[in-house]
């Protein structure tokens, strides 16, 4: 279970960007966020990933209360969450091949032993082919790019995944691979997911249930 209880958060001293603002994902629940750019969806689900400490309020996963982000959360918590961003290529090192980019957490965990039978898996189960994954981010689209993202989200099998606006750089196919690929997950494990977006048709399909925003604030 994962609760955000009144979280108010920003990037500057005095200047939130959300205010007050609570959301719970039960375990192997999808719920979808749905609001208009610039509302304040990214800096909740960077809040909910642990990617940003909140200003004031409490996360809590299965009930314990979060008190520490980004790389000073114990290891058990940060890889319990898989994110995918919208901008595939803000968030992915150009200087690695697609392969490398997956692996990348298994690596970070002192997981390398890991690696050739992760990327085996996962590729395929994302719609990357065996070429692409020699290739560097510049030398693929940014649909085969983000399939690349989503695999290294899921790579440490995290049992809560959020999807910040993962398809709304994509066209309808791909957004429909990657959709299905997250989906296929989430029946093999019983993760729960996170969807944050702006297509009410895309999140009301996708989730169990989805939220409206300004039902937040």
């Amino acid at each position: 279970m994962l609760e955000l209880r009144s979280i108010t958060a920003g990037y500057a001293r005095n200047a939130p960007v959300i205010r007050d603002v609570s959301l719970t994902v039960a375990p192997g629940e999808s719920v979808g966020l749905l609001g208009p750019s610039g509302c304040g969806k990214s800096t909740l689900a960077r809040v909910a990933a642990l990617l940003h400490r909140p200003d004031s309020g409490t996360l809590l996963l299965d009930g314990e209360p979060v008190g520490r982000w980004r790389h000073r959360a114990p290891r058990a918590l940060r890889t319990a969450f898989g994110v995918v961003f919208q901008q595939a290529r803000l968030s992915a090192d150009p200087r690695l091949p697609l392969s490398d980019l997956i692996a990348e957490p298994l690596r970070a965990t002192g997981r390398g032993r890991e690696v050739p039978k992760r990327v085996a898996e996962l590729a395929p189960a994302v719609g990357l082919t065996p070429d692409l994954l020699t290739r560097r981010p510049h030398e693929v689209s940014d649909g085969q790019l983000q399939r690349a993202c989503l695999a290294r989200a899921l790579v440490l099998r995290p049992r809560l995944l959020v999807c910040d606006e993962m398809t709304a750089m994509l066209d309808a196919s791909t957004a429909a691979a990657l959709v299905a690929a997250v989906e296929d997950y989430r029946a093999s494990t019983g993760a729960a997911l996170l969807a944050v977006g702006h297509d009410r048709a895309l999140l009301r399909r996708w989730c169990d249930r989805t939220v409206q925003w300004d039902s937040l604030t």
